[in-house]
């Protein structure tokens, strides 16, 4: 047992839809520190993957072979910390996607949140049932040590009622069936890392399986390009992103399809999967436009299009856009993808590669956000 409030370690727990990321930190220097990192990636997938290296860049297990779920990769994950003589974490945070209308702070897992979250699934089907799986076989393991949900709606609590409200009725919206917005811990991380040089007018875009776009004044959000579900918005790896309401209808009308069908049509075989003949991964989708197939030119097209648009609207929102942040797996490192966005974007100042420019490619922290917010719980007694 660790008798150093400053040493304590804090296991990050970072759910997405077929992934899982994870971190050990530890406070140095007053933040975050990272002892350890990994990834389980392409679970339920033949190609599936486990990574867990050291701070330092050491190898410490690496697999390739199906993983059956995320509960998978964390026994594997906990066994390497137990051969790594880590003290067990003091504390374990969870990155939950959404909480519905009633979770929009960080806090601890009691069986009260757990039965909000289980009552929310409606709202992220693809997330929070395998982020309340995480979070059950998580404290089977670290049972000792108190678990905390970060969740990614809650940087998005400052929109404005006409970015969070739809054009519905007023009673929807007193049901919960608002603007949330998503990748909140990775916007809210890029406002850490630029700090006093984050300017007033500012786009941040998490560019990745799923893909969201966010308009920033002074540090807060005003407007996202997600909605009620992490499905809206810009079109996403297997998410159609915005439709026109009456494409839904015609489905039902025409093709029969419930509410279940219609969930794994608009989340599991939609965006760039649906115009590319069901390949959503962006690096094979470029090799495809090398090789001149119009179907995956269509996709990465349509993609880039569709985030300049969005970015082009926020610019009429703040009146202009000091620094547009492009961060998550594409963001960061598909060139191409950043090109096609930043082409047509000149007249407002944003050119790519421009030294002092307005453009920039950060990594997201979003790991190193959750244990900062643990941390703060923590010493606040939320432990």
């Amino acid at each position: 047992m660790q008798n150093d409030d400053q040493e304590r370690t804090i296991l990050v727990l970072n759910s997405g839809s077929s992934s899982l990321k994870f971190g050990l930190f530890a406070q140095r220097d007053g933040d975050e520190t990272l002892l350890l990192e990994g990834a389980a990636e392409g679970i339920g997938r033949d190609d599936g993957r486990l990574r867990i290296k050291a701070a330092d860049g050491r190898v410490l297990l690496q697999q390739e072979h199906l993983l059956e779920s995320q509960t998978d990769a964390l026994q594997k994950l906990s066994q390497v910390l137990a051969r790594q003589h880590h003290a067990r974490p003091s504390a374990v945070g969870h990155r939950v996607v959404h909480g519905g209308p009633h979770l929009r702070t960080h806090q601890r897992i009691t069986e009260a949140v757990r039965r909000q979250l289980r009552e929310a699934l409606h709202f992220a089907p693809l997330h929070i049932p395998p982020a309340l799986a995480l979070i059950d076989e998580a404290t089977q393991i670290f049972g000792d040590a108190p678990h905390f949900a970060c969740f990614d709606t809650a940087f998005h609590a400052t929109l404005p009622p006409r970015a969070a409200q739809f054009a519905l009725p007023h009673r929807y919206a007193d049901a919960g069936v608002i603007r949330y917005g998503f990748h909140g811990l990775s916007y809210e991380s890029l406002v850490r890392q630029l700090g006093d040089a984050l300017p007033s007018r500012a786009v941040f875009a998490h560019l990745g399986n799923g893909s969201s776009v966010c308009a920033l004044l002074d540090g807060r959000s005003v407007d996202t390009s997600m909605g009620l579900t992490p499905t809206g918005g810009i079109p996403m790896g297997t998410r159609c992103g915005d439709l026109d309401p009456g494409v839904l209808l015609y489905l039902m009308r025409a093709e029969r399809l419930d509410a279940d069908a219609l969930e794994t049509l608009l989340n599991r075989h939609s965006g760039l999967a649906g115009y590319a003949d069901g390949e959503s991964d962006m690096q094979a989708l470029e090799k495809r436009v090398a090789a001149g197939d119009a179907r995956a030119s269509l996709a990465l097209d349509a993609f880039a299009t569709a985030v300049r648009k969005t970015i082009g609207g926020y610019a009429a929102l703040l009146g202009g856009i000091d620094l547009l942040v492009l961060t998550g797996g594409i963001g960061e490192h598909s060139v191409e993808v950043r090109r096609r966005v930043c082409d047509g974007l000149a007249f407002l100042g944003l050119v790519e590669n421009e030294p002092g420019g307005k453009v920039r490619v950060l990594h997201t922290e979003e790991e190193r956000q959750i244990s900062r917010h643990c941390r703060a719980l923590l010493e606040a007694g939320a432990g």
